[in-house]
């Protein structure tokens, strides 16, 4: 199915999504909270052995496909653990149960549930995002948006920055867990980090874009994001102002994302593709 042949969701049904997202992260971020224990536990690893999942990771992500169920019986999901389960109604809900796991696992209060919906493919680069919520867990702040109806935390209605210029510019980003990867990414950093003001590491994919939609990042990169890491966060951004994309003309996707106002994007993108950021070489 394209996105293309896919009906969106008319307001009054996005801004009921916006609604079902907020209910279904919070009550994953109430278990979250509530259940972590003193010392957490590493249940499974995924593409490193440092890449970890939690026991709640995966009692989250089963409370939210519960919800689902009662609530959105026909539409597909796509989570973060238990993978993609298709629908009929061509909206899919993209689950992280917790961003940022390690952040959880040793306590550092950066990590959320993020929930979106989309519009066809399950695939950032051909799905039309519709609405999303990002809970940040240890702190409760809630970010909302819905497709051409703003972004909001709390209640407040979210605006990016004015584009500085990159020389002045707090750049976001973070790294994966493999190896290779990372080595390319330090060479990356090690060329971007004097073009910048500075450069922040939060742990969180969803709480970067969102903090970028808040004024809190003026941009924001980053190669390995999941489907589930961007779809709540880069909705917020957009919504809020941002322009979320990636490199060679393509969308945002696992290949790259990058994120903030248009004129410092651009420059951005132009500096990522001159150093090939899209490649682990």
């Amino acid at each position: 199915m394209d996105h293309t042949q896919t009906p969106v969701p008319d307001a009054a049904l996005t801004r009921e999504l916006v609604a079902l997202a907020e209910t279904l992260a919070r009550a994953a971020g109430r278990l979250v909270h509530d259940g972590r224990p003193e010392r957490v536990a590493v249940a499974a690893t995924k593409s490193s052995p440092i890449d970890v999942v939690t026991a709640m990771d995966l009692a989250s992500e089963a409370l939210l496909r519960s919800m689902l169920a009662e609530h959105r019986p026909d539409d597909g999901i796509l989570g973060e653990e238990e993978g993609y389960v298709p629908g009929t109604s061509g909206l899919t809900w993209v689950l992280d149960p917790i961003d940022g796991t390690v952040n959880y696992l040793y306590g550092i209060p950066a990590y959320a549930v993020s929930v979106a919906v989309v519009a066809g493919e399950p695939d950032p680069e051909r799905w039309t995002a519709v609405a999303g919520c990002v809970f940040s867990v240890a702190d409760g702040r809630t970010y909302t948006a819905g497709r051409g109806t703003g972004a909001y935390l709390d209640g407040r209605e979210l605006h990016i920055n004015a584009a500085p210029d990159l020389a002045t510019s707090l750049l976001g980003t973070g790294f994966g867990y493999v190896t290779q990867r990372r080595r390319a990414q330090a060479r990356i950093v090690a060329e971007v980090l004097p073009q910048v003001r500075d450069i922040r590491r939060i742990g969180s994919a969803a709480l970067d874009l969102c903090t970028l939609a808040s004024g809190g990042l003026d941009l924001y990169y980053e190669r390995g994001l999941n489907p589930w890491d961007l779809a709540a966060g880069a909705l917020v951004a957009q919504e809020a102002g941002a322009v979320v994309t990636g490199l060679d003309g393509r969308r945002a996707s696992a290949d790259m994302t990058v994120a903030g106002p248009a004129a410092t994007v651009g420059q951005l993108v132009a500096e990522l593709e001159r150093l090939g950021a899209g490649s682990d070489e």
